[in-house]
């Protein structure tokens, strides 16, 4: 009888102990799962988060992250939380700003963009920037010539021009192109205001 007693007891001692070792571990697992989700939680997680291989083309948005002449254009892109658009399959024309053409814009003007409440505005005129089409310098060209507007992500026309020192899309001038996997990026020098933003 005492036999049983104490076998009864050693069972009852390797359960406990098996039973707080396992509470321990669920509780390891919850702190673990929190702590990934709040990691997580605001991380893009759209088109624009898929690693591109070594051997592809960048798309619109990699090539203008991985140059620190754009470094404000992408703060304020992805403030307006239009990244997926620039790395979508396209084609997509893109007319880049460079840091210098934001620091144009009068005092206080991108602070106040990349704020929160903004992010409409901000997105608007971003997608002043955008042109869904392929655009290449030599179609640019013949787009002045003909007298065309370019139709633009935002719903509005920019006018191009083919002037002495080069073409001009929205009265600021291409600095140079990059043809990316989805379509072109033009550097400009300005950023392209929409006349009703």
């Amino acid at each position: 009888m005492k036999s049983t007693y104490y076998k009864l007891l050693a069972l009852l001692a390797v359960f406990f102990i098996f039973s707080c070792k396992s509470d321990v571990k669920n509780e390891a697992a919850k702190k673990t799962t929190v702590k990934t989700q709040k990691e997580t939680k605001n991380e893009h997680k759209g088109q624009a988060a898929v690693k591109a291989s070594k051997d592809e083309q960048a798309n619109v948005l990699q090539v203008a992250m991985s140059l620190p002449d754009f470094k404000t254009l992408v703060t304020a892109v992805k403030a307006a939380g239009v990244e997926d658009a620039l790395v979508n399959a396209g084609p997509l024309t893109v007319f880049a700003p460079v840091n210098s053409a934001f620091d144009k814009l009068p005092k206080g003007t991108v602070a106040s963009l990349l704020k929160p409440e903004n992010k409409t505005k901000l997105g608007f005129i971003l997608k002043n920037h955008v042109a869904p089409s392929n655009y290449p310098i030599k179609q640019l060209k013949k787009e002045a010539k003909k007298g065309r507007k370019l139709y633009m992500a935002s719903g509005k026309y920019l006018t191009v021009e083919k002037k002495d020192d080069g073409i001009y899309v929205g009265g600021t001038k291409i600095l140079k192109s990059v043809k990316v996997s989805n379509g072109w990026i033009h550097v400009v020098g300005d950023v392209i205001v929409p006349s009703d933003k």
